[in-house]
């Protein structure tokens, strides 16, 4: 099969497209046949290698993962002993961050219990923009920053995939007013997702703006928490969802320290994998949601898919069509 191996860490030309043998399901996991795969933050920082965190997790010196990539979407192609809950042909997705990567490929395995059935109206593409992003959108502002109707809610980083979601529900569900921040040639797409105000954040610093927020959700984590603290309302809640290592500690230390004297609260999300598929089905089912796709990518040219996202060029998801 074709799949894209990365062969060493620190930059584009590690990845290659190559023939190498398709996986075989162990038991309980289904193989899955992909027809379209997502670009995350995950799979860029292990393509650049910068973050310790990832050398430590996936090889020190070189990648221990060979064949990267996170979210999937295609149809199953063969089953492990005792799966029972997909049959050969079901089309499905999900999140394979937790079951040892392997998106960009034409077969990835995966465990029964990382997968969901993909609505008969929603495209591989489609499905394969929702796992790891839907799901930090969710949690970020319903399990961890507790949304509730009207509030006064800020997204940080809104253009990309979790911004885009998180928009989407926190408008057509909750009826928020939100404020979306991001670079100036991403504003009318969050006009037209619905968007109450929109913020340059190069010529605008919304933590100094005056006005503070009942729930900040944000995804590149670029600030000192104390920053943060001071644009939220009295009783309001920081959640992140990502951004680089020492800024997330520093959040979270900042966040317990906060909890002894504030009623402010900042909080980090950890992913929790697939949990919410089922709920994004219905949302998309009921026209509540829908994903935000960028231009179109296939394995030929994942190099450009990957040096897009690191531009942080991208309105929405990078998908890549595997075919």
């Amino acid at each position: 099969m074709k799949a894209v191996v990365l062969k060493s860490y620190g930059g584009l030309d590690a990845l290659e497209v190559r023939d190498v043998p398709p996986p075989t399901p162990k038991a309980d996991q289904v193989l899955v046949r992909v027809h379209a795969a997502s670009v995350n933050d995950w799979d860029w920082e292990m393509v650049r290698g910068q973050s310790l965190v990832v050398r430590l997790l996936h090889g020190l010196f070189r990648p221990k993962v060979p064949v990267i990539g996170c979210d999937i979407a295609g149809r199953v192609a063969a089953l492990g002993e005792g799966v029972k809950a997909f049959r050969v042909g079901d089309e499905v997705y999900g999140d394979l961050c937790m079951q040892g990567f392997g998106a960009f490929a034409h077969y990835a395995c995966a465990s029964e219990a990382g997968l969901a059935h993909k609505p008969a109206g929603m495209t591989f593409e489609q499905a394969a923009a929702i796992p790891q992003a839907g799901m930090l959108a969710v949690q970020g502002l319903i399990d961890v920053g507790q949304i509730r109707p009207r509030q006064q809610v800020l997204l940080n980083g809104a253009g990309g995939g979790v911004g885009t979601f998180a928009l989407q529900i926190a408008k057509n569900l909750y009826d928020a007013e939100v404020t979306a921040v991001d670079r100036a040639d991403k504003l009318d797409m969050l006009r037209a997702l619905g968007a109450d105000h929109v913020v340059d954040y190069r010529r605008e610093d919304f933590t100094r703006s005056g006005r503070s927020y009942d729930l900040i959700l944000d995804v590149k984590t670029d600030r000192a928490p104390w920053a943060y603290a001071r644009a939220l309302s009295p009783r309001g809640t920081y959640a992140t969802v990502g951004g680089h290592i020492p800024r997330l500690l520093q959040t979270a230390i900042g966040g317990w320290l906060m909890s002894r004297w504030s009623t402010r609260r900042l909080r980090v999300v950890g992913l929790k994998p697939n949990k919410d598929l089922a709920y994004v089905n219905q949302l998309f089912e009921a026209g509540q949601l829908r994903p935000i796709i960028d231009r179109p990518y296939t394995l030929a040219n994942i190099a450009d898919a990957f040096r897009r996202f690191g531009a942080a060029d991208h309105q929405g998801k990078i998908v890549i069509t595997i075919g």
